[in-house]
């Protein structure tokens, strides 16, 4: 190793402990500035590491997880990104907390979740075995744009990494397009028409129209938002046979969701430790990615059922008689399949909404009008509060009202000491809805308030 490599290490290094020493995380702050002395750091440490990565808008943390879960069963040698630092500075990080000094890495297999934008810089230098795309959807339109120029980002990240095996969702047009100009070996996961009903097509689709002709879609089938059975009338672009799919789903409850899956042709019964239809895409592209890392089927299968929440995924807190439960949101489509689980809960209890426009979150909120937050006004007696809270409170209790929820019956409370208080003082469960950054604010309080792990851990 040259000097500036042994160099940029040992800043890394001691800027993580000064960082951990002041409870300030260090999650991407260590990995900048060992970039600033050695531009190549982690392409030179990543060279002797296999390394599975996870993109996509939503769901990169949870797939992250239940992956890293499987790696767990087989007893590997691995290490993570788990604080959600994905860019290429916490990235970095995390490389140079587990090498020694001299830059030799101590564990076999990196599990790296990847901010979609920085794909460009890190699949190039990570040079994964395999890289699972989750979905695309419409999010931080200030740092992205359009979802199209997000699908750019990723396609350029894959083009340097040409011998990795890409697991893309099947029943999402965008990423399944990445198979069309790319030469890399594609493996395709998704939910089969027999397990995802029929929905309604959305007015608000993020991909409606052909990426190849421009022609409208047709469907045979829609699980949620834009993904199902697409196909294109004009020039033939259809969903792909999926090599792992899910059949049927068996039951959905509060806290998980039971799935017949097809793997590589084997039937098999799978528990996913979390609830929700975005949860099952989740379970079936992280087994992909287990299956293509060479891992074996059994700990494939039980990871789905053994793995703990990422921080903010349906994070459990004991807070309040029943509980509280933070659902992140951040985007129209997350925020719908948030709703859609809502719906499904049978008891009465209370909503806690926290928005935030920092520049983590994408400081354009106009997502929220096109949210199908109206979706509340249905949930009628069983939905007892609506609290709102964080920066943009205010636009927040609007777009609620609008939505059909009285406005007498909207509180607003910015203070999160109060807000936590609050919680705990209900009889009823509290799901909690925050955006990223309003996420760590609100969770920080919480954390403080009846105990729990700080994000980074």
């Amino acid at each position: 190793m040259n000097f500036r490599v042994i160099l940029a290490i040992i800043v890394c290094k001691l800027l993580r402990i000064l960082s951990r020493l002041l409870h300030r995380g260090g999650t991407a702050m260590p990995g900048r500035y060992a970039l600033k002395i050695c531009p190549d750091l982690l392409r030179i440490l990543a060279q002797n590491v296999k390394t599975v990565a996870v993109t996509g808008t939503n769901g990169k943390t949870t797939s992250a997880r239940m992956i890293e879960e499987a790696f767990a069963n087989e007893g590997a040698s691995y290490f993570s990104n788990k604080s959600g630092a994905n860019l290429i500075s916490g990235i970095t990080t995390e490389f140079v907390m587990n090498c020694s000094l001299g830059g030799k890495m101590r564990k076999e297999y990196a599990i790296i979740e990847c901010d979609e934008a920085a794909s460009t810089r890190v699949f190039a230098q990570l040079q994964p075995k395999v890289i699972v795309v989750t979905n695309l959807f419409r999010d931080q339109l200030d740092r992205y744009g359009d979802v199209t120029h997000t699908l750019s980002s990723i396609r350029e990240g894959i083009k340097g990494a040409p011998n990795a095996t890409v697991c893309l969702n099947a029943d999402c047009s965008l990423t399944s397009s990445l198979a069309l100009d790319l030469p890399n070996k594609f493996i395709f996961f998704g939910i089969e028409q027999s397990a995802a009903g029929n929905h309604k097509p959305s007015e608000l689709s993020d991909a409606s129209h052909c990426i190849r002709c421009k022609t409208e879609y047709e469907y045979s089938y829609i699980s949620y938002g834009h993904l199902g059975g697409f196909k294109c009338p004009k020039c033939g672009y259809s969903r792909h046979a999926a090599d792992y799919a899910v059949l049927d789903i068996v039951e959905q409850g509060s806290d998980y969701s039971d799935v017949v899956m097809s793997i590589k042709g084997d039937k098999q019964l799978v528990r996913i430790n979390l609830p929700a239809m975005y949860n099952i895409y989740n379970a079936v592209g992280a087994i992909s990615a287990i299956m293509e890392m060479g891992l074996s089927l059994e700990s494939a299968v039980k990871a789905m059922g053994d793995f703990k929440c990422g921080f903010g995924r349906m994070e459990k807190f004991d807070l309040g008689k029943a509980g509280a439960k933070m659902m992140l949101v951040k985007n129209p489509a997350g925020c719908n399949q948030v709703i859609d689980f809502l719906q499904n809960i049978k008891d009465k209890f209370s909503l806690v909404i926290c928005l935030n426009d920092r520049a983590g979150d994408g400081t354009d909120i106009s997502w929220i009008w096109d949210a199908e937050l109206e979706g509340l006004s249905r949930l009628g007696g069983r939905l007892q509060n609506v609290i709102v809270s964080g920066d943009r409170a205010a636009d927040m209790r609007v777009r609620i009202k609008y939505a059909g929820i009285p406005d007498e019956n909207i509180v607003l409370e910015k203070d999160y000491d109060k807000l936590v208080e609050w919680m705990a003082a209900q009889e009823n469960t509290v799901f909690i809805m925050p955006n990223y950054t309003a996420m760590l604010d609100v969770r920080q309080h919480i954390v403080s308030h009846c105990g729990g792990a700080d994000f980074w851990e």
